[in-house]
């Protein structure tokens, strides 16, 4: 198949339990949450989103007519060093491109993989780190896997009711909006009271990074 990637980069992991590895991030364009067209945004499942997947004309973004072709680009961002190769998927929404052919093409050449989803497609069963951040008014699928890490406070999710859910780490992310030191009293208060939840900040924007 053609994959659509808006971007690809070389950069930290700047959220979540991976934060400050070094990484391949690959934005592929697309998602079903949201068109990531201004106009279209408070009609949209999603209305948060501050990413822009419109598109190809990214950095290193481009259609890539094969898995080979995809994992070639990858490999020019991540240079020479071949030990801890790490690649993150993420969008958009990843799990609209991502295959048998980019999984096994991407192993094939040292590739530990991560996707960061909204889970409402099921992760492919060869990613090696699954996070999934869900949105309010979704039909999220996929409640199982590495990293369940929630944007809050959204209207309509009550983290307290996602507890359950089969992730290995359960995370808080602070909204970042116009009211981002409430949010984050919010999420802090929300940790101190149910110890099974963590914080998690973007620190990728504290540093200046992609």
């Amino acid at each position: 198949m053609t994959y659509s990637v808006k971007e690809m980069f070389l950069t930290l992991q700047g959220e979540g339990v991976n934060a400050g590895a070094r990484a391949v991030f690959v934005r592929f364009a697309g998602c079903n949450l949201w068109s990531g067209r201004e106009q279209d945004r408070a009609s949209a499942i999603c209305r948060f989103c501050d990413t822009d997947f419109v598109g190809t004309d990214g950095l290193g973004g481009g259609k890539f007519a094969d898995a080979a072709a995809l994992v070639a680009a990858v490999e020019g961002f991540w240079g020479a060093a071949a030990e801890r190769r790490f690649v993150v998927l993420t969008g958009g929404e990843p799990m609209l491109q991502v295959d048998d052919a980019l999984v096994a093409a991407l192993h094939g050449r040292g590739f530990r993989i991560a996707i960061e989803s909204n889970g409402t497609l099921a992760a492919h069963p060869g990613i090696d780190w699954v996070c999934i951040s869900p949105k309010a008014g979704s039909a999220v699928v996929q409640r199982s896997g590495d990293e369940l890490k929630l944007v809050w406070p959204q209207t309509g999710i009550d983290p307290v009711a996602l507890e359950d859910w089969d992730f290995a780490h359960h995370l808080l992310q602070p909204l970042d909006d116009p009211q981002a030191a409430a949010n984050q009293a919010a999420c802090i208060d929300m940790v101190m009271a149910r110890p099974r939840w963590r914080l998690s900040l973007q620190t990728h924007k504290m540093l200046g990074l992609r």
